[in-house]
């Protein structure tokens, strides 16, 4: 019984580790790409370009966007501030009420072995092959950022 949960907990911190390079470099493309997008000018080619190996067009269009939960309870508030408070008053009872954390991280002196990782990646369905090829450098990565980062790390449970 206590094997397995340990193995579980390997299993979160493992998964977490390796998540962290991902989502920073995850969150580098997706910061380039509106950038890389912007620089590309069609204007000559009457927004619609068709090359040998790509395409590229520009649409414009009228896009309808919805106000956001946080945007309209503003809104609310500015127009009815006496509910606003109490809406608002709600709100944050609530989330007081249901937010439980679980925290989670490794015993001084102890490590996690590159079994725990490439386990951990090939059930995210990376080949054994894969998985040996990119540990090295997901660890690297891994290793530069949580040196920024305190060790005790903690996910929303419910």
């Amino acid at each position: 019984m206590t094997q397995n949960l340990e193995r579980q907990i390997i299993e979160l911190i493992a998964t977490d580790r390796i998540s962290i390079p991902i989502k920073s470099m995850s969150g580098k493309f997706d910061r380039q790409k509106p950038k890389l997008g912007k620089l590309i000018n069609l204007s000559e080619y009457e927004n619609n370009f068709v090359g040998e190996r790509v395409y590229a067009r520009i649409e414009r269009g009228e896009q309808l966007k919805a106000r956001t939960i946080r945007e309209s309870i503003d809104k609310f508030s500015e127009e009815y501030p006496r509910h606003g408070k109490i809406l608002n008053g709600y709100i944050e009872e609530k989330r007081e009420d249901r937010e439980i954390n679980l925290y989670f991280g490794m015993n001084e002196e102890c490590r996690l072995t590159e079994e725990d990782y490439l386990g951990v990646m090939e059930n995210l369905g990376f080949t054994e092959t894969t998985s040996k090829r990119l540990y090295p450098e997901l660890m690297e990565i891994s290793r530069k950022i949580s040196r920024k980062r305190q060790e005790e790390r903690s996910i929303l449970i419910g």
